[in-house]
């Protein structure tokens, strides 16, 4: 199974950008990276130190609901291109574990899908979860702080 990494919308990073609300209405907050611990949901790399940054509220579903949750994401300030690649991005590498959960078609999380999976045993379980004919996607979250990192599909 070949495994899709998504960046977070680029219609809604564009209007962040440009001032646009978050998730909570707010405009997004600016800083400057420190280098660690700043991962970029858009390009799914690492915002190298001193550069510009944005910390907003995010909630990668389609409307509010029950299990949609909503938390802080971090964006480049500048722009940057959208994640495409076929490997495991970078910011999935710099964590000794993270969070996966399942979801099903309606936006509802599968139960008994959520696990904390060791870092380089993360694609495995993604793909375990995508055989799942319940799951149309997989989360990955911060095992730590549960801040959404990015979303799992499998590669067409």
């Amino acid at each position: 199974m070949k495994l899709h990494y998504h960046p977070y919308d680029s219609g809604f990073v564009a209007t962040v950008r440009a001032g646009g609300p978050d998730a909570y209405g707010n405009p997004a907050e600016h800083a400057v990276s420190d280098g660690a611990g700043n991962p970029c949901r858009h390009c799914l790399r690492h915002i190298p130190k001193g550069a510009p940054m944005l910390i907003l509220a995010a909630r990668p579903f389609p409307k509010p609901q029950p299990y949609a949750e909503t938390g802080p994401i971090f964006l480049c300030g500048d722009n940057c291109a959208p994640w495409n690649g076929e490997d495991v991005p970078e910011i999935l590498t710099s964590s000794p574990d993270y969070l996966l959960k399942g979801y099903n078609a309606e936006n509802r999380i599968v139960y008994g899908s959520g696990k904390v999976v060791p870092s380089e045993l993360l694609p495995a379980y993604a793909e375990t979860l995508l055989g799942d004919p319940r799951i149309a996607y997989v989360d990955v979250r911060s095992s730590r702080n549960n801040c959404f990192q990015t979303r799992i599909t499998e590669r067409s």
